[in-house]
């Protein structure tokens, strides 16, 4: 399964209005962390009410332990575009 699926998978316990989720690997083909293969960059936009009463940084917490450690192991950036 693409990284890009499982990313999705994963943050669908939130049930956003939107979630887009971006592969970004190509644009670091080269640099640290970057994998040949790619799947290593991503970008993350998701609107959730579940998300509301939560602040910037919880947000980001809980947007981690949804993808749990394996799947946040394997991704080298995650750029997180996240509000209510």
């Amino acid at each position: 399964m693409r990284v890009v699926d499982e990313i999705v998978e994963k943050l669908s316990v939130f049930e956003a209005e939107e979630l887009l989720v971006e592969d970004d690997s190509a644009r670091h083909a080269g640099h640290s962390g970057a994998s040949p293969e790619g799947q290593t960059h991503f970008r993350v936009r998701m609107r959730a009410a579940r998300l509301a009463p939560l602040s910037r940084i919880e947000r980001h917490r809980a947007v981690h332990a949804a993808l749990g450690p394996d799947l946040v192991g394997r991704i080298h950036a995650l750029a997180l575009d996240l509000n209510a």
